[in-house]
C-alpha cells in the first residue's frame, strides 16, 4: 500500500456518500477496511449481532486473502467481490481499489440487486474521493 492520508473532510465526504448510497437503501452497516484488517471508517447502525467490528475487519481481510489464493488456483487474478447469505442478515464484500474492502451488511428485507447497484455507483464515487483507481 502506498502512503495514504485520510483527512477529516475526506472522511466526512466518504461517510456522506456511504449514507446516501447504502444506508439510505437499507443496509444496516457499512465498513471500509484495509488489506491488513484495519477499519478505515464505519457507518450505519450497529445491531446486537455485530459487536466486534475489529474482528470483523480482520476476518474480512483474511477472507479476501484466502479467496485470492483460491482465485489463482483456478487461473483468475482475483475475485473482486464475495457474498455470504444468512437467515436474517447477509454480507457483501467488494474490493475498493487495490488496498481497501467495502463491507456491506444488510437484512433480508433488502434485495441483493439493489445493494449491488448501489455499491457499483458508490465505488466510483469513493474512488474519486479517496484518489484510488478501481
Amino acid at each position: 500500500m502506498s502512503d495514504f492520508v485520510l483527512t477529516i473532510p475526506v472522511l466526512e465526504k466518504t461517510r456522506r456518500e456511504i449514507e446516501s448510497h447504502l444506508i439510505d437503501a437499507g443496509a444496516h452497516t457499512v465498513l471500509i477496511v484495509d488489506q491488513a484488517g484495519n477499519i478505515i471508517t464505519s457507518c450505519g447502525k450497529t445491531n446486537n449481532s455485530i459487536q466486534d467490528f475489529t474482528s470483523l475487519a480482520a476476518l474480512t481481510a483474511a477472507n479476501f486473502a484466502a479467496t485470492s489464493q483460491i482465485a489463482r488456483l483456478i487461473g483468475e487474478d482475483d475475485f473482486s467481490l464475495l457474498f455470504h447469505k444468512g437467515k436474517k442478515d447477509s454480507i457483501h464484500f467488494t474490493r475498493l481499489g487495490d488496498d481497501f474492502i467495502l463491507v456491506t451488511i444488510f437484512g433480508d428485507d433488502v434485495s441483493l440487486g439493489i445493494i449491488r447497484l448501489k455499491i457499483s455507483e458508490l465505488i466510483h464515487r469513493l474512488s474519486s474521493i479517496l484518489g484510488i483507481s478501481v
